[in-house]
């Protein structure tokens, strides 16, 4: 991969983890019961976005945590803001709980690849060095 598709490839993640915060967001905003049908269309708008993204992330690289099957599990279960509104309380602590594992995986990966970054900034200036 090149430092600029690498450097590409980080600004994707750093925008697919910002989708995953409005994601969490939304789960508070169905516990309240206080969302309307503008809301529940961002909701779905966001889902959408989430995967599409994932796809493309998957594409450029190979990883096991968070797993695709995973992300998309958690993306199923949760088909609304009504669906999640109704939902148990316990249920919906999984569910945050679920969240919490992929956003914590996605600052992993994150973190993996600005040491790449980093290690090809390296190299490039050592090179010039010679």
């Amino acid at each position: 991969m090149t430092p600029k598709e690498l450097s590409l490839l980080v600004s994707q993640i750093e925008t697919h983890i910002e989708c995953w915060k409005q994601f969490n967001h939304y789960l508070t905003v169905a516990r309240s019961k206080k969302f309307g049908p503008a809301q529940e269309t961002q909701f779905l708008e966001l889902k959408s976005i989430l995967v599409q993204e994932l796809e493309s992330i998957f594409a450029a690289i190979e990883s096991t945590t968070p797993s695709r099957d995973e992300i998309i599990q958690l993306i199923s279960n949760t088909p609304s803001l009504h669906h999640l509104s109704e939902t148990h309380e316990n249920a919906l602590r999984n569910t945050e709980t679920q969240w919490h594992r992929i956003y914590i995986g996605w600052h992993s990966v994150l973190g993996q690849l600005k040491v790449k970054q980093a290690a090809a900034k390296t190299k490039k200036f050592w090179r010039k060095k010679i």
